[in-house]
C-alpha cells in the first residue's frame, strides 16, 4: 500500500528530525518569503517574526490586490552564506530550488531540513497560498518578507537533519558517469577538465 505525503504544519518542531531526504511532504501553516536583500536586512535590523520553528521560503512572489499570483522558488544557493543566523535563532525549515551548499548542510544537522519545490510551478504554488501580511515592504515586491499561509504545499525533503542531500547525490552520480565516459572516449586529461564542473558546485 502506497503511503501518502507526510503532513506538516508550522511552526515546526522536532518532528522534522525524523524526516529523510527524498520524503514527500505537504506543508501547511505560515511561511515567510526571503531573498538576498531580506536576509541582509534581518541580519542588520533583526528578524521581524518569531523564528522558533519558522520556515523560510526562498521566493520573490508576484503579489496584487492582496493575493499571491505567482510564487516560484528562487535558487537557494544564493543564500548559502546568509542562512546560518536564521537557523541559530530556531528556524526549522528552508524552501527553495536547486539545493544548498555544504555549509548549510552542516548547519541543518540536528535542527532542521531543506525542502525542495520544483521551479517553473509558480502558479501551482500560489494556488496553495493565502497572503497574510508583509515586512520590509520598502525593499520592493520581490525582496520583501511576505507572510503567507500555506494549505498543503507539496514539497520534497532535499536535505535532512542528518546531512543526507539528494542534490549532492545526483551531482556525485553525474560526476561518476561523466568521469567514466570521458576516461573511455577522451582520455584522463579531458576527464579532469570536465569533472571540475561538478566539483565546483560544492561550495
Amino acid at each position: 500500500m502506497t503511503q501518502g505525503p507526510i503532513q506538516l504544519r508550522t511552526p515546526l518542531g522536532e518532528e522534522v528530525l525524523v524526516l529523510r531526504a527524498g520524503d514527500h511532504v505537504e506543508l501547511s501553516g505560515i511561511v515567510y518569503t526571503a531573498r538576498d536583500e531580506a536576509h541582509l536586512r534581518m541580519q542588520k535590523e533583526g528578524i521581524p517574526f518569531d523564528p522558533k520553528g519558522a520556515v523560510i521560503y526562498h521566493c520573490g512572489p508576484v503579489v496584487k490586490d492582496n493575493r499571491v499570483l505567482a510564487a516560484g522558488p528562487t535558487t537557494s544557493a544564493r543564500m548559502n552564506e546568509l542562512s546560518g543566523f536564521l537557523l541559530d535563532r530556531g528556524v526549522r525549515g528552508l524552501i527553495g530550488k536547486g539545493g544548498m551548499g555544504s555549509l548549510v548542510r552542516e548547519q541543518l544537522r540536528g535542527r532542521g531540513v531543506y525542502f525542495a519545490f520544483t521551479g517553473g510551478c509558480a502558479a501551482l504554488a500560489s494556488s496553495h497560498m493565502t497572503l497574510k501580511g508583509v515586512f520590509f515592504e520598502d525593499l520592493g515586491m520581490a525582496e520583501a518578507v511576505w507572510v503567507i499561509a500555506l494549505d498543503r504545499l507539496p514539497l520534497v525533503v532535499g536535505i535532512d537533519s542528518d546531512g543526507n542531500d539528494i542534490f549532492e547525490s545526483v551531482r556525485r552520480h553525474a560526476g561518476e558517469v561523466f568521469e567514466e565516459y570521458y576516461q573511455k572516449k577522451a582520455g584522463p586529461e579531458a576527464c579532469d577538465k570536465q569533472i571540475g564542473f561538478f566539483t565546483s558546485r560544492e561550495k
